[in-house]
């Protein structure tokens, strides 16, 4: 059933899409801005009403954002036709930025939108494109209390796992560095065992199948258990892109005088795969494919050259399997 709030989606890509198509499903009318047109056009099927600029989504009470960086955020907003680039009284009451950006350009963003009286929340997930539409998803988020209420019942919409509120400003963003801070510490101590494990003796889906049963078992051990197993690499998410979110980790233990030895030593195991990508035909193809992909680095340090082990490895994500 829809909502007594008007709804507006900047955003078509691996994790836009199926958000704002859950947005739909749930009932809500949600119009629609993503700078290829074509992206955005099936949605229309479901109720989407496509608009030609962000400038057209000033009227909706709240808009939700999911882009790529901290530029493409400022441009759907405040360049030529964006959403906010009409001025106070010609924007959103509410903009949601469901996007991974740094603290530093999510807090320029927020002081720019609060000048236009806008309330600004930042609110990034956890989670792939495959985890949305399993219904897996979930949020965190920080800005103004009094937005957060009105924006939470939408977000459950896309992020029905749950929607953490932890405070003012951009301390979500804080919280989202420290999530893939663990996110590359556990691909990679999961790449190590899992080599070590294989090294020994026991087949790699074997012995994901005896962790993901037992206490260590995650969501995420268990939906990246068929990339370690078949070596699919399909990208969910960049090594460079975690080299990236780790350095950011890194550097807000610096300033914050939080000792961060594993994720040093994480960063510098990570740095090792870049360099084993330059054994590859096509060193920048590779980069690009899936950061679970450090397993192969993994396995040529330790003298092993992988296999697909070509078996089903169910995902945990019930849509799928």
């Amino acid at each position: 059933m829809a909502g007594k709030h008007t709804l507006g989606w900047i955003g078509m890509g691996r994790m836009g899409y199926p958000m704002a198509e859950r947005l739909l499903q749930a009932g809500h009318a949600v119009s629609l801005w993503n700078r290829t047109r074509a992206k955005a056009e099936p949605l229309a099927r479901l109720g989407g009403r496509i608009v030609e600029t962000p400038a057209e989504l000033a009227g909706c009470d709240l808009v939700f954002a999911m882009v790529s960086t901290g530029k493409d955020l400022d441009e759907v907003c405040f360049g030529k036709g964006g959403v906010a680039a009409g001025g106070r009284g010609r924007a959103p009451k509410i903009i949601v930025d469901c996007s991974s950006i740094s603290v530093e350009d999510s807090a320029g963003c927020r002081a720019k939108l609060e000048a236009l009286g806008v309330d600004f929340l930042a609110a990034p997930v956890s989670g792939n494109g495959r985890v949305v539409k399993a219904g897996k998803l979930s949020a965190v988020a920080s800005g103004p209390r009094a937005a957060f209420e009105t924006a939470k019942p939408y977000m459950l919409s896309f992020a029905p796992r749950g929607v953490s509120y932890v405070g003012e400003g951009e301390l979500s963003r804080i919280c989202k560095i420290a999530h893939n801070v663990m996110l590359g510490v556990v691909i990679q101590n999961l790449a190590e065992i899992t080599i070590l494990a294989e090294k020994a003796g026991v087949p790699r889906h074997a012995f994901l199948e005896f962790i993901n049963n037992g206490a260590m078992g995650s969501m995420f051990t268990r939906y990246k258990s068929n990339a370690l197993v078949n070596l699919d690499w399909t990208t969910t998410f960049t090594p460079e892109l975690l080299r990236k979110d780790l350095d950011l980790g890194l550097e807000a233990g610096r300033e914050l005088g939080v000792p961060m030895p594993v994720t040093a030593a994480t960063r510098e195991a990570l740095q090792a795969h870049f360099g084993a990508a330059t054994l590859q035909p096509d060193p920048k193809a590779y980069l690009e494919k899936d950061f679970a992909a450090t397993l192969e680095t993994v396995a040529l340090a330790a003298g092993i050259k992988l296999k697909s082990e070509a078996v089903p490895v169910p995902s945990g994500l019930e849509t799928e399997d």
